[in-house]
């Protein structure tokens, strides 16, 4: 799943020159509320960022953008109800990487595709994720990590944030692609994961910047490698799994807007235009960029990355025997 390079806060002269678009569409779009459907629940991360884009997108073009919770069955139902809805833009999705890993867990009962059924808008941001050994832990860094895993199969408990979830998933690559065994401990949730690996309960784990950091300034872990194909800013000094040898191995846990397939190219372009644009607002960079990568790409950066970890994340669920959590 190698990512062609997505600029960060990318968004081009073209586009921004939404004159230039036929007038027939842009004039009237949008006339009255817009429903932005978030597949969880209140309170979390994908929340807080929705009402940060859809205020500044708000701001822009005149009227509500109204976020809607439709969480459960693993992210699938609200994701369905916007493929179904009418596809006039009044009704959008803001999703994350789950988008593209849901199908794959849930194979032919997944009641919506990620390629036919929807147009995508924008990428908002990306978050790397790092992996992590407790500080007792021999190895210093990923290869002598892969070296022991190799010598000891089996052996390292690694943590996971919940059976069939990305972290799982993105530990089953690294250990598949290296020819590596360990035994996966699934918990109920990122902080158990932080909370187990900090303790030594387990030996290993993936999670996000955020929860990481604290705990590896507090000497409690040791970052070994960031998933994303690039080195990210605030951690300059972890290298990429890539750069520690191990080949095409990128992924993030990003987040991304949609519309229903059928919604009016003109409309996707003005929405692609106004989402990059918020992406380059300081106060939408400062109030994500302590632990996410802030983004604002065009429509087919992002149609780009759901053709290609659609297929990737299939093949990975297939060689590990991952399941949805029971």
């Amino acid at each position: 799943m190698s990512y062609t390079k997505i600029t960060v806060i990318g968004i081009t002269a073209a586009m921004l020159h939404v004159g230039a678009m036929p007038a027939q569409g842009q004039a009237n779009y949008p006339t009255r509320p817009v429903t932005v459907v978030v597949p969880y629940g209140p309170g979390g991360t994908t929340d807080i960022e929705a009402r940060l884009y859809t205020q500044k997108v708000s701001e822009r073009l005149g009227q509500p953008y109204v976020i809607d919770y439709k969480p459960g069955a693993g992210t699938t139902i609200g994701t369905a109800f916007v493929a179904r809805a009418v596809p006039d833009g009044y009704t959008l999705l803001m999703h994350t990487a789950t988008f593209t890993v849901a199908p794959a867990l849930y194979g032919a009962q997944t009641p919506y595709d990620p390629i036919r059924d929807f147009a995508p808008i924008s990428i908002t941001t990306m978050t790397p994720d790092v992996f992590i050994v407790n500080a007792a832990f021999p190895a210093k860094n990923l290869k002598e990590y892969l070296d022991y895993a190799r010598a000891n199969p089996g052996k390292i408990n690694f943590g996971t944030s919940g059976q069939g979830g990305i972290n799982h998933l993105g530990g089953a690559w690294l250990h598949n692609a290296t020819n590596t065994k360990v035994t996966f401990i699934h918990y109920k949730g990122g902080a158990d994961v932080i909370r187990t690996v900090s303790s030594g309960e387990v030996h290993a784990g993936v999670s996000v910047p955020l929860t990481v950091l604290p705990q590896a300034k507090a000497g409690k872990m040791r970052m070994l490698a960031v998933t994303t194909g690039e080195r990210v800013k605030f951690m300059a000094d972890v290298p990429t799994v890539m750069e520690e040898g191990v080949p095409n191995y990128e992924w993030s846990q990003w987040v991304g807007v949609f519309a229903p397939v059928k919604v009016s190219p003109v409309i996707i372009e003005k929405l692609g235009v106004e989402f990059a644009r918020a992406a380059r607002l300081p106060d939408v960079i400062q109030a994500l960029e302590r632990g996410k990568l802030v983004v604002g790409s065009t429509p087919e950066e992002l149609r780009r990355l759901v053709a290609r970890e659609v297929p990737a994340w299939r093949k990975i669920v297939q060689d590990s025997g991952a399941k949805l959590e029971e």
